[in-house]
C-alpha cells in the first residue's frame, strides 16, 4: 500500500494501524526526518515491510519521481492512498506556476494516480476528501484562485475536486475501485503549517476533535475491508455511504475537470486516470 501525507494526523495514524494489522506500507511525505520516524512507529507496531519515500507534492516534478520511483520498487500495488493535503492562509504560488492548495490537494493525487495506473489493477484508490467539500465553488476559469482567495473557500473547492476525480476515475478506470472519503474534523497538524488566524483556530479547537486515530478509521477500512472493496465512486463518512453535494455528483463538471487537470499536468486531455 502506497500512503501519502503519512506523516502526520491521520497518515500516520493509518500507517502504523496498517502496519499492525500486517499490510506492507509504502510511507510518503515530504520531510525526510518524519518519514524515517513514522516508519520507525510502524515497524514498532507489527510484522509488517515498512518502505519510506520523501517526495514534496506540491511539486508536480516531485510527484513524477515519485511515481517513477514506485514503480521501480514495486511490481503491482494493492492501494493508493492519496491522502496528503493541507489548508494554507494565503495565496501562493509554486515554482511551477500553480496556486500551492490546488497543487497539493488535487493536482497531485491526479497525476501520482493517473502514473501508477499500471500498476493499480485490481487495486484500490482511496482519496482523503472533506464535508467542507460543500462550501467549494469549482470555476474552471479560475482553477489557481488568481481573482480572489479565500482559505477555507480554496480548500473546500480542492476537496471538491477530489469527489469529481474519484467518480470520474470510477467511471474510467473500472479495473480498480476509486472512492473517498471524509474523515471527519481531525486533532492534526492541520492549518498549523503557517502563522495566522487558521493556526490559532485549530489550536483552540483542538480539544473538540476527533482523534487522528478515529479519523483514519474510513481509510484503513476502504483499504482492507471486503465491504470497502466492493464500492466504487463513492463518498465515505465514517464507513457508510453517504451522497456529496450536487456540484460534486454533475457529470458534465467532473468530466471538465478531469480533462482540464490532464491539461495542467500535461496529460492528454482523454487520459483516463
Amino acid at each position: 500500500m502506497v500512503l501519502t501525507g503519512a506523516t502526520r494526523g491521520i497518515g500516520r495514524a493509518a500507517a502504523i494501524e496498517l502496519a499492525r494489522e500486517g499490510v506492507s506500507v509504502a510511507v510518503v511525505g515530504r520531510d525526510e526526518a518524519r518519514v524515517g520516524a513514522v516508519a520507525a512507529e510502524a515497524r514498532e507496531a507489527g510484522n509488517a515491510d515498512v518502505h519510506e519515500h520523501v517526495a514534496d507534492m506540491t511539486l508536480m516534478a516531485q510527484v513524477r519521481r515519485l511515481a517513477e520511483e514506485l514503480r521501480d520498487n514495486y511490481e503491482h500495488i494493492d492501494v493508493l492512498a492519496n491522502n496528503a493535503g493541507a489548508l494554507f492562509a494565503s495565496r501562493k504560488v509554486t515554482e511551477e506556476g500553480f496556486e500551492r492548495t490546488f497543487a497539493l490537494n488535487h493536482l497531485a493525487p491526479f497525476l501520482l494516480t493517473h502514473l501508477l495506473l499500471g500498476r493499480l489493477g485490481g487495486g484500490r484508490v482511496i482519496t482523503t476528501a472533506s464535508d467542507a467539500h460543500r462550501a467549494g465553488r469549482l470555476d474552471l476559469a479560475d482553477l489557481q484562485s488568481e481573482r480572489s482567495y479565500s482559505a477555507m473557500r480554496v480548500y473546500g473547492t480542492t476537496k471538491l475536486c477530489n469527489i469529481l476525480f474519484t467518480r470520474e476515475l470510477a467511471g474510467r478506470a473500472p479495473e480498480l475501485n476509486a472512492n473517498c472519503f471524509h474523515p471527519g474534523t481531525v486533532r492534526t497538524g492541520f492549518g498549523k503549517n503557517e502563522n495566522g488566524i487558521w493556526k490559532i483556530l485549530t489550536t483552540i479547537a483542538s480539544p473538540f476533535m476527533r482523534s487522528a486515530e478515529r479519523g483514519a478509521r474510513s481509510l484503513v477500512w476502504l483499504a482492507q475491508s471486503e465491504q470497502g472493496g466492493r464500492l466504487d465512486g463513492e463518498y465515505i463518512e465514517d464507513e457508510k455511504v453517504v451522497e456529496p453535494s450536487r456540484a460534486a455528483r454533475d457529470p458534465d463538471l467532473a468530466r471538465a475537470l478531469w480533462e482540464r487537470s490532464a491539461e495542467l499536468v500535461g496529460l492528454s486531455s482523454d487520459a483516463r486516470a
